[in-house]
């Protein structure tokens, strides 16, 4: 070995390397080095790691020149081998090093096998819509909600009580258990009650009523007039009147409830004069006791009336306004017995047959009354009241920034069982069973969920209006829809259901998913697949709360009812009979069966708007809505122009921008086309041209404490396309029709996204 050593030592002056290669790393390859050094005896051979294309070489190994003898050549091999097997060894050992030593002594069975490296599962691979729709269907069962819906089934949830409260909190502390970051948003609002001490009165001849229901929000004071009979009090409702003859002016109107809200039957007596409004519930809508109470609100808007357009964190701090929307005149409930009173006596003329006044009372007859005198007094207070919204989020995994929101009402008049308990429990057990998917099921949202628990809802969504009012700048950026969770039981048999047209595709689609809870099909099928829009969606009301975040705020929303054939509503709502029982007898004793279906259509949304590299809105949708509104606006202006009335307007300038907001529309779906939906990025430029449909088609020209509703096509207020096609004022038509044409192309210019291919595009 000394032979060997001293002839391999003369033969390399300077330091020789060789390689051997392990295994390949990320960036290169991985390689042992066999460092010979010369030196004497205590020469060491030393072993590095090195990653290729880092510091360090290898030299080219010189060999032997040609003049060295045999004996030369034969050490040199010798050497050389010596250097294969020591890298070789050192190759070994090195693709060992990972194992673990077995370093616990032997027992009398032998030495203990060494303990294997710890489990590595698989990158979780994300679950497949089948999957997340199966899954969720199982966890939102009709025996959880049997055990739910018991346990919110309250006998008094008034908006600010102590029961209101306490139920806040019970819904905070079970977000905090499911570990969903919960938190609340408290505002002072102004609601109105009626004065324990001065109740308010109907005097009719020697007749005084003391209802104990009442209509918040209504004005206060004493009036007189002559008692009319309206019907519903409908536009066309008071032009029957009015060709009859029938002085409206200063007259005390009694209506009957349904077909429009309570706002709106007082909104419309006004407009034609009168001086009071008294609603009433016929048996032919309402078959139930003839003492049974009413209970609503007038104030045509949402929110707090008292601080509309901004939030109600403490009133104090603002100069004191009104909404518009408080009625001008008194406006006051009676029971179905006190209003058979009213209309045996009411004396005037006849009602047609063919005019649609006719109720369900067989012992009046309806006549139209202007004869007898009839005193209101309303003695309303009002009540600065401490509400509390409560919520709770499940983040997104990519996209936690833009989330879809989940709301319910919690507080009711009475009970409020189907108006609140059924909502708050479709709430929680979607907390549940979405939360569960996320930890145990492998379910990662891209987009966050927030759940939320409103208060002051029966008062005209204060408690959703004055959270959108305090943080209108970031949540329009961020809430690409809200699903309303209200009302969404009310019967057994049927289904409705209003929304922004953006939402109509995912409507039908979750349609065909969700199972019928009436037959073996869908409830796609139930509804009648070649007509299922027809009998399904239905226009967007005032008092809805999804309207709130679409007109006010826009924001998609959708509203959805479970409800028995041939039905508008739920007859209990606003009463004292908004009880299990009823709801009960409304669904054929299928509650929990109609409220998991009801938890599921909502889940099953939400969960695909959070899943989808795409959001689930289509903004071909509004395509319809734009030409059906543009052209009658068209048409009344060509009207006016060849009649002489218009001058100096075209109506091609609204034409042009319905051409361009079409187009725009068409830019974004070859935008999808041709993108690569695998591209995070791409995938939120494209969502965020989306979002900005709706929050653009709300008016920049109106103020919100005017006109709070200022969508151009599903608001009210004169900046409408419906109002511009039925102005009877020339001047005002022209700077509305300017304003409308500038805010459609406007939305048409959003969509297109960058400034520099507008032009192109549209």
């Amino acid at each position: 070995m000394d032979r060997v050593r001293s002839t391999f030592n003369s033969l390399i002056k300077s330091e020789r390397y060789s390689r051997f290669t392990l295994q390949p790393a990320e960036d290169g390859e991985r390689h042992v080095e066999v460092k010979l050094s010369d030196g004497d005896a205590d020469d060491t051979t030393e072993v590095t790691t090195e990653v290729a294309g880092q510091a360090g070489g290898s030299p080219s190994f010189r060999p032997a020149p040609p003049r060295q003898s045999r004996r030369h050549i034969y050490f040199l091999a010798l050497a050389t081998l010596l250097i294969f097997v020591t890298g070789y060894l050192i190759g070994y050992i090195s693709h060992r090093k990972a194992e673990p030593l077995n370093t616990e002594p032997e027992t009398a069975g032998g030495p203990v096998p060494p303990t294997p490296p710890p489990f590595v599962p698989a990158p979780d691979l994300p679950l497949q819509w089948t999957d997340i729709n199966r899954l969720l269907t199982q966890k939102l069962t009709s025996q959880a909600f049997d055990k739910t819906l018991r346990d919110f089934d309250l006998p008094s949830r008034s908006a600010g009580s102590v029961e209101d409260a306490n139920l806040a909190i019970r819904i905070f502390d079970e977000f905090k258990q499911l570990k969903m970051d919960p938190w609340t948003d408290t505002h002072y609002v102004q609601l109105q009650t009626p004065d324990s001490t001065r109740p308010n009165r109907v005097l009719f001849g020697s007749d005084v009523f003391e209802p104990a229901g009442y209509l918040a929000y209504s004005k206060t004071g004493k009036v007189q007039g002559k008692l009319v009979y309206g019907n519903y009090g409908r536009q066309e409702d008071l032009d029957v009147l009015q060709k009859k003859s029938i002085e409206l002016k200063d007259s005390v109107l009694l209506l009957r409830r349904g077909k429009i809200t309570f706002a709106e039957q007082v909104d419309n007596a006004a407009r034609k004069g009168a001086s009071a409004v008294l609603i009433y519930p016929d048996t032919q809508g309402y078959n139930y006791q003839g003492d049974t109470d009413l209970y609503g609100h007038v104030h045509l808007g949402s929110g707090d009336p008292y601080t509309p357009g901004f939030p109600s964190f403490n009133h104090t701090q603002f100069s004191p306004t009104q909404s518009s929307g408080l009625p001008k005149i008194p406006a006051q409930t009676i029971t179905a017995k006190m209003s058979t009173t009213l209309l045996q006596n009411i004396g005037g003329p006849e009602s047609d047959a063919s005019s649609g006044f006719k109720g369900g009372f067989d012992s009046v007859s309806y006549r139209l009354g202007g004869v007898e005198n009839v005193t209101v007094e309303v003695n309303n207070v009002l009540v600065n009241t401490k509400i509390r919204n409560v919520f709770g989020v499940i983040k997104g995994f990519i996209d936690p920034d833009r989330y879809v929101v989940l709301g319910a009402q919690r507080d009711a008049w009475g009970k409020g069982y189907a108006r609140a308990a059924v909502g708050t429990s479709v709430l929680m057990e979607l907390a549940k069973a979405v939360k569960d998917m996320v930890e145990n099921e492998r379910f990662r949202p891209r987009r966050s969920i927030v759940f939320a628990s409103w208060s002051a809802g029966e008062y005209g969504n204060v408690g959703a209006t004055e959270w959108l009012e305090g943080y209108m700048s970031s949540i329009d950026k961020s809430v690409f829809t809200y699903i309303s969770l209200d009302g969404i039981v009310m019967g057994r048999g049927s289904f409705t259901a209003s929304a922004s047209p953006l939402l109509h595709t995912l409507i039908e689609n979750t349609m065909k998913r969700v199972k019928s809870p009436i037959s073996s099909g869908t409830v796609y099928d139930m509804m009648g697949q070649s007509n299922w829009e027809k009998n399904t969606l239905k226009p967007l009301s005032v008092d809805d709360p999804a309207y709130t975040f679409v007109a006010f705020s826009g924001i998609p929303a959708v509203s959805f009812h479970f409800i028995s054939p041939n039905t508008e509503s739920y007859s209990y709502y606003g009463t004292n009979l908004d009880n299990m029982d009823h709801l009960n007898y409304q669904t054929n004793h299928h509650t929990s069966e109609m409220t998991a279906a009801a938890a599921q259509f909502a889940g099953l949304m939400a969960l695909r708007l959070v899943h989808d590299h795409l959001l689930s809105l289509d903004v071909t949708r509004y395509t319809n809505v734009v030409n059906t509104a543009s052209i009658r606006v068209y048409k009344r202006i060509n009207q006016l122009v060849q009649s002489g009335q218009l001058k100096g307007v075209s109506p091609a300038w609204l034409s042009g921008a319905r051409g361009s907001f079409n187009r725009a529309t068409e830019s974004i779906g070859r935008t999808i086309v041709n993108s690569d939906l695998e591209n995070q990025k791409s995938c939120r430029t494209i969502n965020d041209r989306i979002m900005r449909v709706e929050r653009n088609l709300l008016s920049p020209y109106v103020s919100p404490t005017e006109t709070p509703f200022r969508h151009l096509l599903l608001g009210r207020g004169p900046h409408t396309l419906a109002s511009i096609s039925e102005t009877t004022d020339m001047e005002q038509l022209r700077i509305q029709l300017a304003l409308a044409t500038w805010n459609l192309q406007g939305c048409a210019h959003a969509m297109v996204n960058d400034i520099w291919s507008i032009h192109d595009e549209i």
